[in-house]
């Protein structure tokens, strides 16, 4: 058969096909030793019937191969583009992640630049304002001081006219008067200095009669001094008037540009914070995405290279079944010529014939003994194994002949031989993907418990932080009403001391006026009659004086009394009120803070639990997608009836009893 194969070249000079040729050539020599069970069937029949067989199971096993390798390619190739999208997918959430954190980078320092800048703007408008207050408080003090020594002359001006008017004194006399005034009535003083002043000026004017010089003279230089001084009280009262209000203008766009540059330096703080926070996050995201695209990548490239070798594999073993069938092929073309079938029927066959014909008995004797000895053998092994093979091969065998069992055995034994080595091999792709497919849903069962726990907890913290908020607004609204009902009552109160302490203070000035007037005027009259004795005027009640002015000093006792007790009770209640004020705007302050220290770590949460609740969706997808595959790999890979161990060990020894029939009879047959 070699030669003849190599003389028309149809088998190539290859040592995988050569063996396959020398075992159908030992086959052919086996087959043809054997006796044919009728005389019409001559050995070279029973060879191309052996290589028909042959080439049958060489394309029943090409087909088998190219359907689990078409299965196999077909699974490489989704799983090879899902992993391809998955590539696709993490490469484009990297893009946008990258391009996220730098906006956001860039944002959180522009952001700090921006509240640096209002940061430092407020700390100068406070310090304009605090400038602006001290030079207001400094020009009020020497207001007050000046627009009281005007007042102060103004009314002893007003005075020393009112005792003039009523008296006629001549120049020495009002002189005196005024000098005496000075001594014991505020802002006297600078009314003499003024009336000396202008009397230095009129000295070259002619000396005139007391009472003429009451009626035109010393009246008019008091009444000019007088409406000289209340000309410069007025435009020292309009300056302040004038400088007060432009002090508040001021003070009103200092606190409005502060309270606007604080509210925006707190707006853009919690903008910053959400930013970096998200930021943040994104970085995490990030390297996540970074290790799974890594893991994605690294599988495909498994997953490719794994196929490249099986289809290498493949299509080499595609290449050798296909040079198998053409050997086989134009062997039994060979054999069919005439030239070899009909020459060795004609030469060979006859001379044999008789030859069989005597050893016919004998052999039919060995063959049946054989046969029945591996019929015994296959049975008890059937109904060890319960075994439905070999059952039905114990049937095929009763209706067979003799030649043909041993071809049946050995199908039989390649076939099993088959199926064990796809079954092994189906269960090594069963154990890797159920495998990596449990692995993946413990992984992503583990992440989705944990992403959904942490989702509860933020929410709850959410919650609870909510209602917090809702707590302090109330307390912040509270103090803000208790604050404002403490400042009406305040202003009220304050408004009712300061008129009693300004009436107060009213009428004690005016009863030591009185007082005044009254012990002055005595005792000049007194000293003029000490003065002039010869002569006899009128000294005025010398005797009723006493009386009243213990009256008046009674009056003036209680005046003061009035006003000392109401301003230390306007102090108290100021430093009541003040203390309270101090204790509610402080915690004010502090729940305000707390409130948005909370909001912002509400916000942030709230931000935090919508970037986990799209990771979680997405494991929670992923997780889907593995438990689909784990259903589908089910069927193949779980679903038995007996355990992979326990089918390989029955295989195991079907393959064994067969080998022993197989044996048996071919010792019989030689």
């Amino acid at each position: 058969l070699k030669l003849a194969a190599n003389h028309f070249g149809c088998i190539p000079a290859n040592p995988a096909l050569m063996k396959t040729a020398m075992s159908a050539w030992l086959l052919f020599a086996v087959l043809a030793s054997a006796t044919a069970s009728r005389m019409q069937v001559t050995p070279v029949e029973k060879v191309l019937q052996a290589l028909g067989e042959m080439k049958a199971k060489a394309e029943a096993s090409m087909a088998k191969e190219q359907k689990v390798y078409a299965e196999y390619a077909e699974w490489a190739d989704d799983r090879t583009k899902e992993l391809g999208f998955e590539i696709k997918t993490g490469e484009s959430n990297i893009e946008e992640l990258l391009a996220f954190i730098e906006k956001s980078d860039n944002k959180v320092a522009q952001l700090g630049n921006a509240i640096a800048e209002l940061e430092a703007d407020i700390a100068r408008l406070t310090a304009d304002k605090k400038d602006a207050t001290a030079v207001r408080e400094k020009e009020h003090a020497e207001y007050v001081k000046v627009s009281t020594d005007y007042s102060e002359s103004v009314d002893a001006l007003e005075r020393a006219i009112q005792i003039m008017t009523a008296q006629a004194y001549d120049r020495p006399q009002a002189e005196m008067l005024l000098q005496q005034m000075a001594k014991t009535t505020p802002g006297m003083t600078r009314v003499l200095a003024a009336f000396l002043q202008e009397r230095e000026r009129q000295d070259g004017a002619p000396t005139v009669a007391a009472y003429d010089f009451q009626s035109g003279g010393i009246i008019d230089l008091l009444e000019g001094l007088l409406k000289k001084f209340k000309g410069e009280l007025a435009d020292v009262e309009e300056e302040e008037s004038n400088e007060a209000h432009y002090y508040d203008l001021e003070m009103i766009h200092l606190t409005d540009t502060i309270t606007k540059s604080t509210s925006d330096s707190e707006e853009k703080s919690v903008l910053k914070s959400k930013t970096a926070a998200a930021s943040a996050k994104a970085k995490g995201d990030l390297a996540d995405t970074r290790k799974q695209l890594a893991d994605d990548k690294a599988l495909k490239a498994e997953v490719e290279a794994t196929f490249a070798a099986k289809s290498s594999t493949y299509e080499e073993n595609q290449k050798v079944r296909k040079q198998e069938l053409e050997a086989l092929g134009k062997a039994i073309e060979i054999i069919s010529d005439s030239s070899v079938a009909g020459s060795y029927k004609e030469h060979i066959n006859l001379a044999q014939m008789a030859k069989v014909s005597l050893l016919q008995t004998e052999s039919s004797k060995r063959r049946f003994a054989s046969r029945k000895a591996a019929v015994e053998l296959l049975q008890q092994r059937a109904r060890k194994l319960s075994s439905k093979t070999l059952s039905s091969l114990l049937d095929k065998i009763a209706e067979s002949p003799f030649a043909k069992v041993i071809g049946m055995i050995e199908d039989l034994i390649a076939r099993l031989k088959a199926e064990a080595a796809a079954e092994a091999a189906h269960k090594i792709w069963c154990d890797e993907q159920l495998k990596a497919n449990k692995l993946k849903r413990n992984k992503k069962t583990t992440k989705v418990n944990e992403l959904s726990a942490a989702i509860a907890e933020l929410n709850e913290q959410i919650k609870e932080m909510g209602q917090k908020i809702e707590t302090l607004v109330v307390e912040q609204a509270d103090l803000a009403k208790a604050m404002e009902e403490a400042t009406a009552v305040r202003d009220k109160e304050k408004a009712a001391n300061l008129d009693t302490i300004a009436d107060a203070k009213a009428g004690s000035s005016a009863v030591k006026a009185a007082i005044a007037v009254l012990e002055e005027f005595y005792s000049k009259q007194a000293a003029f009659v000490q003065q002039v004795p010869e002569m006899q005027a009128y000294k005025g009640l010398q005797g009723s004086p006493k009386g009243v002015t213990g009256m008046l000093e009674v009056i003036l006792t209680d005046f003061e009394r009035l006003a000392a007790e109401t301003t230390a009770n306007e102090d108290q209640a100021a430093q009541e009120y003040s203390e309270f004020m101090s204790e509610a705007t402080a915690s004010k302050k502090v729940k305000h803070d707390s409130e948005v220290k909370l909001r912002l770590e509400k916000d942030q949460a709230e931000f935090k639990v919508s970037q986990t609740q799209k990771d979680l969706d997405a494991n929670q997808l992923e997780l889907d997608k593995a438990n689909e595959y784990f259903e589908y790999l089910k069927p193949a890979c779980l679903e038995v009836h007996v355990s992979y161990e326990e089918r390989a060990a029955k295989r195991k020894e079907e393959i064994a009893a067969l080998n022993e029939a197989w044996e048996i009879l071919d010792q019989k047959s030689g």
